[in-house]
């Protein structure tokens, strides 16, 4: 897959919260941090996202892409 974004992290799914519409996902990433990404509930069912699965987080300006290696 290609996309424009270049700011790659490595991350691990901590926990899914969803609703019919959007789901929030949270992630623990290699620095003593934590970042989340706000997404359709569909793209979390589309990637399989759950808690324990490593991803990669693409940022492009206000838009954490995760894609599930």
């Amino acid at each position: 897959m290609r996309y424009g974004a270049r700011n790659k992290i490595t991350a691990k799914v901590t926990s899914v919260k969803s609703d019919q519409i959007m789901s929030l996902v949270k992630y623990d990433i290699t620095l003593p941090a934590e970042m989340a990404s706000v997404l359709t509930t569909e793209s979390v069912n589309d990637l399989d996202l759950k808690p324990g699965d490593d991803v990669q987080l693409i940022i492009k300006a206000i838009h954490v892409l995760p894609i599930k290696q």
